[in-house]
This record gives structure tokens, C-alpha cells and sequence, in this order.
């Protein structure tokens, strides 16, 4: 199968379009031998109504979906436009922001490095960035007279490479109204300092820490510290790293973290004018900005395509095209639960997997099935915060990635379309 490139992307799915207009998609082997599922043209129907009627209602520009099973997409449609301002009908080059997409790449990166002995999963931060040991954690305490101090206490154990893939090491985004802590991470204006990774993190470590390490499943910048951990391991910058050990080899040649040549800036995906803040103070990033700051937590844009190619790696266990970039039991254990009920680890109050899912490193972990569904059981899977998400379903040999815009109405599409999704495959 040649590389997902936007000429042969474009023909494939003609080709899924012209089966499913035959009917429904004849069930094949899955991985496990026994009959997959496949998707019925009626279900794939009312996927498609569900977002025109969304580019319909104003609520989004345009979106792409691509659903592919068995390593051929079933389903690939775009719709509406990139943005509002010009009209350009969406396309498989469009350039999406991923956001938190970008956290599943790093975490392969880091895993290349602990597959290679270069890294462990039980390793202190520390050993890589020597002010992690100097770290305490903050602690809200009421006083005699009422008041209520931060104050900082010594860490019962090191934060672990393991702790920033599963996200345990305390480290976490910053806003005001969610304690001290996390208001000390607001005012540090980490997101909008642009640092270089090593200064960035030399930032955070004056910080104080949430939790100790551990302890709480607890979202934020685990992933950036991680960027940095690989850039210190592997001498280069971490897009160097990530080009030569990945980027580069599955053809992501889109994948970077701005758009730095002018002639692609029409490419770019906008949201709707009204839906461009990611909160009340911080919009979406200007991704035709060149900036310093690597984020491996958040920071890279990339099209449908090149994260195709990703995704169809991770669900082949490693491999795509005959190269191998990981391992299955390393795959495997990425797609675990780690902060399962045996861990003892707790999850605040924002634990964005929900109910039915633990963390694995890097991505949600499907460990029960939702109620009133039949989701499958081992699907793992990870969203932006620009409104983009993919899942991975080994048990029926697919994936599904959605691109769109849209900070705002991010979770409602994705809860609706996933259901719509499952739907069309008798779920």
C-alpha cells in the first residue's frame, strides 16, 4: 500500500465512496480471526446528514472523516469549507491545529527510546532534568486564624518518565478557580511564553507540583516535560527527532508544529468567527507564527492524511508499509490501562477519559462499555481541544479520524458521532 499522499488519498476515497454506494461493506477477518464488523451504507448515511447538518446550522465551517477498516478507508467524505472568511472547499491538504493529537506522537517517541534501553519507564525525571529533584508539592492549608497558606512539601518518591506518559506527575494546566496550584500555572502564562523546551521546562520546575507523583490522574503539561526528556536523551531538537525517526518515514511531511511556508496558509482550517476561544482569555493559536516552543503536549498541526498514516501504524501494531517503528507488546502496553483501580491512583475532578475509560500511556483506554452501548472493550483513543479526535478499535480492525475546528462544540460532535459511527457497525 503506497504512502497516504493527498493524490492517492483523494483516489482511495473515491474508490471507498463507489463500495458504499453498492451497499453495505462485506465483512473480512479481523485480528483476532474471528468475523469483524462491518459498516452498513444506511448507518454511514446518517453520519454523513449529522455533520452536513452541523455545516448546515453555522456551527462549523466544514469537517473531513475517514473511517478506514483492514487497512482501506470505508468512508472518507469533506464538507462545507476551511473557513468561512474564504470559501476554500475543504480538502485533504487542509491543515488542522491537533492540539493534545500531538501527545500520542510524543509518547511514541519516547517508547522508540525505552525499546532502545535508552530510557525507562521507572526512571526519574531527574535524570534527564536535574531541577526536577529540587521539586516540592503544593499543599493548601487553613491556618489558626482561618487563612489559607500554600504550603510546600518535600516529594514522597520522584516523578517517573512512566508518570509523565500516564499523566500521574502532578504537573498540571493552569486556571483560575482551580486552587492555588493551578492558578500559580495561570500566571506563569506558560502557554503563551514561547520558550524554547529546554527553557520551558526549566519554568515549570520552579513550580510547584499538584500532587504527589502517583498519586491523581491529573491533565497537563506531563507531555511537554516528555518533549523535553527526548530532546535531552536523543541530542536534537524534538521535531528533528520526531522527522528522523517518524515524521519522515511515514511521509507526515505536513506534520510540524506551525505552518511555516506562506504559499500553505489558505490551507489552514479556521472555526467560525464567534468559536475561536479555547476559554474566556486564550483563543486558538496562530499557527502561521513560527514559534520556539516545541509542545509536544499540544503544540503541532498536521492533515487527515499524515495522521492516517500514524494511526494505521499504531493499529498494525507498530509497523506500516513493511518499516517497524514499535513494538506490539510495546503498542500493547501503551494501549493498557495504568491508572486502573489497582493502582490505587485517584482521578480529579476533570478526568476527561470518563467512567468507562482508564489512561494508558499516551492515550484513554476503553475498560468497560458505556451504558446503553455496546462500544467495544480495548479501543483507545485521544481528542484536541480545537474540536479533532481519532479512536482506534482493534477488536474490528478500525479507526476513525475526525479534523474539524471547533473548540466549542467540541464534545457534543464527538459523542454524537462516535455514537452515529458505532451505530453504522451494529453496535
Amino acid at each position: 500500500m503506497k504512502p497516504w499522499r493527498s493524490d492517492a488519498f483523494g483516489r482511495r476515497a473515491l474508490i471507498a465512496a463507489l463500495v458504499l454506494l453498492s451497499g453495505a461493506v462485506g465483512a473480512t477477518a479481523g485480528p483476532d480471526g474471528r468475523a469483524a464488523r462491518s459498516f452498513s451504507s444506511e448507518g454511514l448515511a446518517k453520519v454523513s446528514d449529522y455533520i452536513r447538518n452541523e455545516v448546515a446550522a453555522g456551527t462549523i465551517p466544514g469537517a473531513i472523516l475517514l473511517l478506514q477498516q483492514h487497512g482501506k478507508p470505508v468512508y472518507y467524505q469533506q464538507f462545507g469549507v476551511r473557513d468561512v472568511a474564504t470559501e476554500i472547499s475543504m480538502s485533504a491538504d487542509t491543515i488542522f491545529r491537533l492540539y493534545s493529537m500531538s501527545k500520542p506522537i510524543t509518547s511514541v517517541m519516547a517508547m522508540m527510546l525505552v525499546e532502545e534501553g535508552r530510557l525507562s519507564l521507572d526512571d526519574p525525571v531527574a535524570k534527564y532534568i536535574p531541577a526536577f529533584a529540587g521539586m516540592k508539592v503544593g499543599v493548601e492549608k487553613k491556618a489558626e486564624d482561618g487563612k489559607v497558606a500554600l504550603v510546600l512539601e518535600p516529594l514522597e518518591r520522584p516523578v517517573t518518565i512512566r508518570d509523565l506518559l500516564r499523566h500521574t506527575a502532578g504537573l498540571p494546566y493552569g486556571y483560575q478557580g482551580g486552587g492555588a496550584v493551578r492558578e500559580l500555572y495561570a500566571a506563569a502564562n506558560l502557554f503563551d511564553s514561547d520558550l524554547s523546551n529546554a527553557d520551558f521546562v526549566a519554568k515549570v520546575a520552579t513550580l510547584p507540583l499538584v500532587e504527589q507523583p502517583g498519586t491523581v490522574w491529573d491533565y497537563g503539561h506531563s507531555t511537554d516535560v516528555l518533549g523535553r526528556v527526548v530532546e535531552v536523551i536523543s541530542g536534537k531538537t524534538l521535531l528533528q527527532f520526531e522527522k528522523e525517526r517518524l515524521l519522515d518515514p511515514l511521509h507526515m511531511t505536513e506534520t510540524a508544529f506551525f505552518v511555516a511556508d506562506p504559499a500553505k496558509f489558505p490551507r489552514i482550517a479556521e472555526p467560525m468567527p464567534a468559536d475561536r476561544n479555547i476559554n474566556p482569555t486564550t483563543q486558538l493559536r496562530d499557527i502561521r507564527r513560527p514559534v520556539a516552543w516545541e509542545s509536544g503536549g499540544a503544540g503541532m498541526v498536521g492533515t487527515i492524511g499524515d495522521y492516517a498514516r500514524f494511526t494505521q501504524m499504531l493499529l498494525n501494531g507498530g509497523s506500516y508499509e513493511g518499516r517497524r517503528y514499535l513494538k506490539p507488546e510495546t503498542i500493547a502496553l501503551m494501549a493498557s490501562d495504568h491508572v486502573g483501580p489497582e493502582t490505587g491512583i485517584a482521578r480529579d475532578q476533570n478526568y476527561y477519559p470518563g467512567g468507562s475509560s482508564g489512561f494508558g500511556l499516551g492515550f484513554a483506554v476503553r475498560t468497560s462499555v458505556p451504558s446503553g452501548t455496546s462500544w467495544p472493550l480495548g479501543e483507545y483513543r485521544w481528542d484536541g481541544v480545537g474540536g479533532t479526535f481519532f479512536f482506534i478499535d482493534p477488536e474490528d480492525d478500525v479507526f476513525g479520524i475526525f479534523m474539524v475546528q471547533t473548540p466549542s462544540q467540541r464534545g457534543r460532535i464527538q459523542l454524537a458521532l462516535k455514537t452515529l459511527i458505532y451505530q453504522a457497525m451494529g453496535r
